[in-house]
């Protein structure tokens, strides 16, 4: 799994004109899932998520997690984070995995994100053409994939 982790002050996602999620302070995370995902790649990465520190402190210090602050999180599904670029200029999507496997893994990785957070997580719409907006806090963007283990 890959993911783009944003803190942001504000976030939506809409579809089709209409908002479907919107936070205020938090992460709007965007997630790329791949044949080789499983649960262990979900576990590990929803708990890292949820305590990263990337939040100030009353010292202005990232010293804080999204736990921490009570922060909200939108979660949308984003294929295009496994684009294989290395020839042509034509990206290709073959390690994304197909809405058969892709969907499943989808939505166990939200629901273990409610689990560690202890909240509801909006999300966009697996597979829709969505308009995601962001006010980038910082900047703060983490990218970090569970087959590249730091």
């Amino acid at each position: 799994m890959k993911t783009v982790i944003q803190r942001v002050s504000e976030s939506s996602v809409c579809i089709n004109n209409e908002v479907v999620a919107q936070i205020q302070q938090g992460l709007l995370v965007l997630i790329g899932i791949e044949d080789a995902d499983n649960q262990e790649d979900i576990n590990w990465l929803t708990s890292k998520i949820a305590n990263l520190r990337i939040f100030a402190d009353e010292n202005d210090v990232m010293n804080l997690s999204l736990k921490d602050i009570n922060g909200e999180m939108i979660i949308v599904s984003q294929f295009t984070l496994h684009a294989a670029t290395k020839k042509g200029n034509r990206p290709s999507y073959i390690k994304a995995s197909k809405p058969d496997v892709a969907i499943p893994l989808y939505e166990s990785f939200v629901q273990q994100m409610e689990a560690e957070l202890g909240k509801k997580i909006q999300t966009g719409q697996f597979g829709a053409d969505m308009k995601v907006s962001l006010v980038n806090d910082g900047p703060v963007t983490i990218i970090i994939d569970t087959k590249n283990r730091e």
